[in-house]
């Protein structure tokens, strides 16, 4: 009987837990994100990914955070996922992934450069980063990146090399105005806890400095079901149970990179 009561009350916190992303405030942080005092302005933002799927797997409820508050999202991706040999497909479905996230598809770039490709063990240049993510920030007047932090979420070395890429731009730009901020890898456990993580990463959050952390819940985590569905190149059953099952599907947690 013990075991049947253990999974009843997972059961009921898993259901307690969307409840409160349904019906409670998509920012669960101290202050509200790109809040100033309540005069929040209109922000040119730039999200920073790998390979097409990155934006629906890991940043969804970031992403549909922003374009509900107006805010003016590219996004940028290094890489066409050209691992499989499948690039061409794979860069079709992140257009058809982005239209679902409301972001313009002329507003979203996907690279295909010969020292960015997918794979593991492929090290991309630091420097080459910085130098193509700074054009892209000028032309088209982003004041704000979003990317993976160090680890990258799932470890990928191609996450870990557009975060470095980004901290690079950030530490050697002129551009005082630039701030970046880091989407926060979790362990193993929180990863796969679903919905019942946004407990832990509104703690998280509330006990950083004032503003240097943001809880951003996804007030419509089928939106990040669908999304991921258009990548129909990679929806197999295993990212099926991801993306039910990734606390990244219903929350995600920012710190800004200093």
């Amino acid at each position: 009987m013990a075991w049947v009561a253990l999974v009843l009350s997972v059961i009921a916190i898993w259901f307690a837990s969307l409840l409160k992303i349904l019906h409670g405030s998509s920012s669960s942080s101290k202050a509200a994100f790109l809040d100033d005092g309540g005069n929040s302005r209109r922000r040119n933002v730039l999200l920073v990914i790998a390979h097409p799927d990155d934006e629906s797997m890991f940043f969804a409820p970031v992403i549909n955070y922003l374009i509900s508050r107006g805010h003016n999202m590219h996004v940028l991706c290094m890489s066409t996922g050209n691992a499989d040999g499948m690039g061409n497909i794979r860069k079709e479905e992140l257009y058809l992934a982005s239209a679902v996230l409301k972001i313009p598809t002329k507003q979203v770039k996907v690279l295909d450069h010969p020292d960015f490709q997918d794979g593991f063990g492929k090290v991309w240049d630091s420097n080459l980063l910085a130098s193509i993510i700074d054009k892209e920030t000028r032309l088209h007047s982003i004041d704000l990146v979003i990317t993976f932090d160090d680890y990258g979420i799932s470890g990928h070395c191609n996450h870990r090399d557009v975060h470095r890429g980004v901290r690079k731009l950030l530490h050697d730009s002129s551009r005082k105005h630039l701030e970046a901020w880091e989407l926060v890898s979790t362990n193993i456990v929180r990863k796969y806890i679903g919905p019942v993580d946004i407990w832990l990463s509104i703690l998280f959050s509330r006990h950083q400095k004032s503003g240097e952390s943001h809880c951003l819940l996804n007030l419509d985590p089928r939106k990040s079901y669908s999304a991921m569905a258009q990548h129909s190149s990679q929806w197999v059953w295993y990212r099926k149970l991801f993306v039910a099952f990734s606390s990244c599907s219903y929350v995600n947690t920012l710190k800004k990179i200093e």
